[in-house]
């Protein structure tokens, strides 16, 4: 029983993720006939919800180091964009030295504000609520009030598919049917290489039925999740960005250094600077990396919008900071995933996305999302008191 309700916390977002999909595609025409999860709706999702998800990557790691957060990402990524329609539009830079020099002034952000937070000790609410304002302002100056429109690569990062090499063109896209394929097939190798290894050297591997059951089913929403963006237009570039983020920042978590030296520094702060960490230097990269991470965000924002505009950006934070809580992130520091924040995420989208095909009020979506966010919280405290008092 013990093992059935750790399993049931490892993956209760999942669950509560599938249900609240489920509830909605029933809600919007009947489980089959559902509006909510037809292809096209499940490949506009991710285009909406992309930037979103970049950000509440580079949030978990903030709300790591001690539930500290960053108010000034919306801000970051209306800067960049910005930015980005200055240097291509008015000074005529190609377009990709534009995009990294936007990611460069994203990372430059981060870099600003986390010196200040680890190093003057500036609290990271207030130094980065200055940093909201700070950037918004440099935003509003670079664009005067204007709208401006962006060269189509920036549309092509944020909503373009791969070619369709082994397609016909029937509708299908195929490549994308095979990435997926491929990718449940090193899924599944992966999962048992690393369970055999386990059990080398005598770990708990847990039953055999749960890890087959487990594999199974993680391997057919892959391959459902490729036929589904098949059936629409096919694999989008910002699909296979937010996969390699994923990864990449799921192994600095997991498997480096750097990332058990968050985790320490979240759950006890004055023990990870005595056992020799240096806490001012994680605080320092942690920030510089969130800002590295919103100017990706702003780069695929104004793609998406084909433009950069004034009001871009406005309340992404508070999305990104929801998003972590949701997904597992506790308030206090030290506990969460990457894999947390991104399913968080997906709750907020498709809350979004169900309740506006509804047609229900944004004011009362408004009002949902945070009774979502709020039990989320509140969960976690309550999980915690009943912890210490066992």
């Amino acid at each position: 029983m013990d093992k059935f309700k750790e399993k049931l916390r490892q993956y209760g977002m999942l669950i509560a993720l599938v249900v609240i999909m489920i509830i909605f595609q029933i809600l919007t025409g009947g489980l089959f006939k559902g509006i909510l999860l037809r292809p096209i709706n499940v490949s506009r999702l991710i285009q909406q919800q992309g930037y979103i998800l970049i950000l509440s990557i580079g949030m978990v790691f903030c709300i790591l180091t001690g539930g500290n957060i960053d108010l000034s990402v919306g801000s970051i990524v209306a800067m960049v964009s910005a930015s980005s329609a200055l240097f291509s539009v008015f000074l005529g830079i190609p377009v990709v030295i534009s995009i990294f020099l936007g990611l460069g002034l994203g990372l430059l952000a981060g870099m600003w504000q986390g010196f200040f937070i680890a190093y003057v000790k500036i609290p990271a609410f207030i130094c980065t609520l200055a940093g909201m304002l700070i950037f918004r302002g440099i935003n509003n100056i670079i664009l005067n009030g204007k709208t401006i429109m962006l060269p189509q690569l920036y549309v092509t990062i944020a909503s373009g598919v791969i070619p369709d090499i082994f397609g016909s063109g029937d509708g299908l896209h195929v490549t994308t049917v095979i990435i997926g394929l491929i990718c449940a097939a090193i899924y599944v190798a992966r999962a048992i290489s690393t369970r055999n290894r386990k059990k080398r050297y005598d770990f708990d591997v847990g039953s055999n039925g749960f890890f087959i059951v487990k594999t199974i089913l993680l391997a057919g929403i892959i391959i459902l999740f490729a036929l589904w963006l098949a059936l629409a237009n096919g694999l989008q570039y910002v699909v296979i960005l937010l996969i390699a983020l994923i990864l990449f920042y799921t192994f600095i978590t997991n498997k480096t250094v750097a990332g058990r030296h968050v985790y320490a520094l979240g759950g006890n702060p004055k023990a990870a600077a005595l056992s020799g960490i240096d806490t001012k230097k994680v605080m320092f990269w942690v920030y510089a990396n969130m800002g590295l991470l919103a100017g990706l965000a702003g780069i695929i924002f104004a793609g998406r919008l084909n433009s950069a505009a004034p009001t871009a950006g406005k309340d992404f934070e508070l999305d990104a900071i929801a998003a972590c809580f949701i997904g597992g992130a506790s308030a206090s520091g030290g506990v969460g995933t990457i894999i947390g924040a991104i399913i968080g995420g997906f709750v907020m989208g498709i809350l979004n996305n169900g309740m506006s095909i509804m047609g229900i009020s944004t004011f009362w979506q408004s009002i949902v999302k945070g009774l979502v966010l709020l039990g989320a919280v509140a969960f976690d405290v309550f999980t915690k008191s009943k912890a210490k008092a066992a």
